[in-house]
């Protein structure tokens, strides 16, 4: 009986050396690379094009907005010095001119922050497009066989976001 669990032990031993040995083969063959794509936002020449694009966009309805705030702010300011002067008629009919305006201020600023955040989306879904197109040929090219936008952790010889970079601004 000693014999035969022996020789089942002994072969049983082998399987799993051999399995072992096997997915450890396996292992050293599967490539992963990372790809940050925070960081392909900030630093992609993409990326910083459609940034411009949206602050060129935008930019004269910020400053508008910004000057209707401003305005509000010295009426409201106007309002506070004047109000012990006023009779109560005068202080309730600006009172509720300055509400009007405010209400009317935050949306208009509530307006732009939606348009804006739609557009910024648009572009950011462009460029992220872009970035997989780009992600795809960088694995495809180097043999990886598996590629993550978001970990925990990551060893930073697997990550290929330079090369990333560096496809998004050759490419044109």
């Amino acid at each position: 009986m000693k014999h035969i669990s022996r020789h089942f032990v002994r072969r049983t031993l082998v399987g799993v050396c051999a399995g072992v040995l096997a997915l450890s083969a396996m292992a050293q063959d599967f490539r992963i690379g990372f790809v940050n794509t925070d960081r392909i936002f900030r630093e992609a020449s993409i990326a910083k094009a459609a940034q411009s694009k949206l602050e060129a966009e935008f930019s004269k309805r910020e400053k508008e907005i910004d000057a209707i705030g401003n305005q509000l702010k010295t009426a409201s300011e106007r309002f506070e010095r004047d109000a012990p002067t006023l009779s109560e008629t005068q202080r309730g009919t600006r009172q509720r001119q300055l509400v009007e305006q405010d209400r009317e201020f935050q949306r208009k600023r509530r307006e732009f922050q939606e348009d804006l955040n739609v557009r910024k989306n648009e572009e950011l879904q462009a460029v992220l497009e872009r970035a997989n197109r780009v992600i795809k040929q960088v694995a495809e090219a180097e043999k990886y066989d598996l590629v993550i936008q978001e970990a925990v952790y990551i060893n930073p010889k697997h990550d290929i976001t330079e090369k990333v970079i560096t496809g998004l601004n050759n490419a044109k």
